[in-house]
């Protein structure tokens, strides 16, 4: 047997070469790749989110940090943590696994136990923000909404009138 085969990963930034059994560099901590076009372009979509993984946020019991209303926004909340370096998981909540409905229903987002503080200042970081954005242009709509349905309203009343003076 070649070293080769007996030691497929390789770490993409100090180059040292791991067995099967290793997931992260004991040199720099980065996630392995493998050996080969794996260095510059990953081999699967999970050896490139692997790579993202920052790996003080691994280890540890899985902790619930999120919920999400539907796959699409679990997949969202999963992103947002994987750009920061938070490994995450989803599973469907529990009363909603109807194979009927896979992709609809409520998901919980799962993370390690060392990710959980920072995945909850994130996540909490991300609504905060939404909710700002949200007060800054909501002030605005209410009272254009209302000045519509005034506008609306009174062209409804000019119309009636004058239908009411043509049938008189």
């Amino acid at each position: 047997m070649s070293s080769e085969e007996v030691r497929p990963l390789a770490c993409p930034r100090c180059a040292r070469r791991y067995a099967l059994d290793e997931r992260f560099c004991a040199n720099c901590g980065m996630p392995l790749v493998y050996v080969g076009r794996g260095e510059e372009q990953p081999i699967t979509e999970a050896h490139e989110r692997a790579r993202k993984v920052k790996p003080q946020y691994v280890g540890g019991r899985q902790v619930r940090v999120a919920r999400a209303s539907n796959l699409a926004e679990a997949e969202l909340i999963q992103g947002i943590l994987l750009e920061e370096g938070i490994p995450s998981v989803q599973r469907r909540t529990r009363g909603f696994d109807v194979p009927d409905f896979l992709a609809a229903g409520p998901r919980d987002i799962l993370v390690p136990e060392a990710g959980a503080e920072a995945a909850h200042e994130l996540l909490a970081d991300v609504r905060t923000g939404n909710a700002e954005a949200v007060e800054a242009n909501g002030g605005e709509r209410p009272l254009r909404l209302a000045a519509g349905l005034l506008i609306a309203l009174a062209g409804a009343a000019g119309l009636i009138w004058v239908l009411y003076q043509l049938s008189s």
